[in-house]
């Protein structure tokens, strides 16, 4: 008499995989028409946002003058009201703190006169050291147009890459769409949050655009070259890996702007933790939702 094998049990990684599944699972059973209609309508509310309040250009983008104050250690708000008072200029003041150095930068308006505001701080910290540095406008100008055109060149090659890929026009634009979606999202927080628009921020959204563009891609080509029964199955796959992927991100990004001492650092990360949070939305929501809709409809890959 033969004895019946035992059962094998599942892996621990696939029962782990199983359970982020089911708390997923609200996802895929969401309504096609509300996954589109959500984030088309959090994109336009984004857009608003640009046109009423766009971010400030930096200086580096601008023009204008840095004083660097080492060795001085003073709440910038204060620092920043009591330099303005005294020059008559309205200037912003930056704490930054360094392995090697710490102090603060004021950042004033171009034609301001840098010697007077080394003067002015003089008064109340006489034994730091100062150095100064100006952007003029027409610098400035060029570094925006660099900025705009590595963007934009960044995103067409993006955009032929995902066509070329897919060769199928509703799933590529719906990846372009929602890449374009992440960052003008992120511009806008931006925007609320007060961050300056400068030359590391522009190289955090040249960064999104791959950071984002890879979740897209890996949901629609789950999607759409699916081994799995059901289109509902194949998402749940999709979304388990590609939310262990952004989440890995996020969590090292969010390390990297709390621990970090460098307000370039700072903006660069929470700039991309703004794009990759829109992400979320974006490509599990708004491009699942298309997918899917398209898919309906008898879409092939």
């Amino acid at each position: 008499m033969s004895k019946s094998k035992p059962k094998a049990r599942p892996a621990a990684g696939d029962a782990v995989r199983a359970k982020k599944q089911e708390k997923l699972s609200f996802l895929a059973r969401m309504e096609y028409k509300k996954m589109i209609m959500y984030p088309l309508a959090v994109f336009v509310i984004a857009l608003i946002l640009l046109a009423v309040n766009f971010p400030t250009l930096g200086i580096d983008l601008r023009g204008g003058v840095v004083v660097t104050a080492y060795g001085v250690n003073a709440n910038p708000d204060e620092l920043g009201r009591y330099i303005s008072d005294k020059i008559g200029m309205e200037v912003r003041v930056e704490k930054f703190t360094g392995v090697e150095a710490s102090g603060v930068r004021v950042y004033a308006p171009i034609g301001t006169d840098p010697l007077k505001i080394i003067e002015v701080m003089k008064e109340k910290y006489p034994n730091a050291e100062y150095t100064h540095s100006e952007v003029q406008p027409t610098f400035g100008e060029i570094a925006q147009q660099q900025g705009i055109r590595a963007l934009v060149f960044a995103f067409l090659a993006m955009a032929v890459v995902v066509f070329l890929f897919f060769r199928n026009l509703v799933p590529s634009l719906t990846i372009i769409f929602s890449a374009l979606s992440d960052m003008t999202i992120a511009v806008a927080l931006m925007g609320i949050f007060g961050i300056e628009l400068t030359t590391a921020t522009i190289a955090a959204l040249l960064m999104l655009i791959g950071y984002t563009v890879d979740s897209n891609i890996l949901l629609t080509t789950k999607l759409l070259r699916r081994k799995e029964d059901s289109v509902e199955k194949a998402y749940l796959s999709a979304v388990s890996t590609g939310f262990t992927m952004s989440t890995t991100t996020l969590g090292a990004l969010l390390i990297l702007w709390i621990i970090s001492t460098s307000q370039t650092i700072d903006n660069i990360a929470i700039v991309l933790i703004f794009g990759l949070l829109a992400d979320f939305m974006n490509t599990w929501i708004l491009n699942a939702g298309v997918l899917e809709w398209y898919l309906a409809r008898g879409g092939k890959a």
